[in-house]
């Protein structure tokens, strides 16, 4: 019967190694490194987000109060002028996604959509107080600064997801090297 055990086991280890042996060159090599010019972006981009998250969340605070049409535009200038900089980081970070790694560059596709919403809707907050300076309690115009409060929430939510993931892949990396522990 003993005979028979070891017949198997030998069986399913030559099998393994012929499927090791078979295997297509890359399949169990280490995942690409992250680049860390587009790490270091990423964290401007959550720091930025997060700046971006107060001003909007004060501009639709102002929405229910009678804070006075300056106040707006002043507020969604300085907002105006976050988003500029997180499209300039953006397009930094575009420059740079071919050499960033597949999470780095999942983190700059799913970036996008947000900032440009943001983009948008901060135009038409702007061009709506253009119009007319006296309109700020209508619908209309609460409603961008409330989608904007939304998407400067999901969009700090998002890059703080994406930065957390990237330094607890960087650690367990580390461990797996630390342990010696193949994937």
């Amino acid at each position: 019967m003993s005979g028979k055990i070891l017949s198997r086991g030998f069986s399913i280890i030559a099998f393994l190694v012929a499927v090791l042996l078979i295997a297509p060159a890359g399949v169990y090599a280490a995942p690409p490194e992250d680049n860390k010019e587009v790490t270091k972006l990423l964290e401007d981009i959550k720091s930025q987000a997060y700046d971006l998250k107060r001003d909007s969340d004060e501009l639709e605070a102002y929405t229910r109060s009678d804070v006075s049409w300056e106040s707006h535009a002043t507020q969604l200038e300085m907002m105006k002028e976050r988003i500029n900089t997180i499209g300039k980081t953006i397009a930094r970070l575009q420059g740079l996604r071919s050499s960033a790694s597949p999470w780095q560059q999942e983190a700059i596709d799913r970036i996008i959509p947000v900032a440009q919403k943001l983009a948008s809707n901060t135009a038409a907050a702007i061009d709506h107080l253009n119009k007319d300076r006296l309109k700020i309690h209508e619908p209309e115009y609460q409603q961008y600064v409330k989608s904007n409060a939304e998407a400067a929430t999901n969009l700090a939510t998002l890059v703080k997801d994406f930065v957390e993931y990237g330094k607890t892949r960087t650690t367990l990396e580390a461990y797996e090297r630390k342990l010696e522990v193949s994937q």
